[in-house]
């Protein structure tokens, strides 16, 4: 993955990055979300549409990154990467914070609609369990246990998830499975 002016690039697995991190990441979720790819894609294609999860540490922080870059700031909804005109609903989070999605459905173009959910780390494992995913796109580095079951919600073959973080934490438990034990 390239973007301009921005310098990211992928090396041995993982995103590198100047800027522009989160930004790629919304592109990729938009672009499977409505089945929109661009000519000069080559990464997966999904020709039907999807389910997929979103998440990071926080609500607020989910809200303020992920969600706004996918569709736009509050009472915009529809600027960001997934266009108005694919956006067939949303529901908003019941849990006190303003603004923040629970649920986003989008207009693939295969016809059907793909499902997006919004979910935190500090919501705990539990509520990261029991769905069949496509893709989970962890914004921030989750803690072992919500990135093992992240991808066990996308162990089918062709389903994935991706991250996107800067690995302020160190030699994390999840830095280690990739620098060290490289599965």
């Amino acid at each position: 993955i390239t973007v301009k002016q921005t310098h990211n690039y992928v090396s041995a697995g993982i995103i590198r990055h100047n800027c522009g991190k989160t930004l790629s990441a919304a592109a990729e979720t938009a672009m499977h979300a409505t089945g929109q790819y661009p000519e000069w894609w080559r990464g997966k294609r999904f020709q039907t549409s999807v389910r997929g999860w979103i998440g990071s540490p926080t609500t607020q922080t989910t809200r303020d990154a992920a969600q706004m870059l996918l569709m736009g700031p509050p009472g915009e909804f529809g600027t960001g990467m997934i266009p108005a005109r694919s956006i067939v609903d949303y529901s908003k989070a019941t849990h006190g914070v303003p603004n923040s999605l629970e649920s986003v459905i989008v207009k693939h173009v295969s016809g059907k609609n793909s499902q997006l959910q919004v979910k935190s780390y500090d919501q705990g494992r539990l509520r990261w369990q029991a769905a069949t995913l496509n893709f989970v796109w962890f914004d921030e580095e989750p803690p072992m246990d919500i990135f093992t079951e992240g991808r066990t919600r996308t162990n089918v073959p062709g389903n994935f998830t991706y991250m996107t973080f800067t690995p302020l934490l160190g030699m994390s438990d999840v830095v280690i499975r990739f620098l060290k034990e490289k599965p």
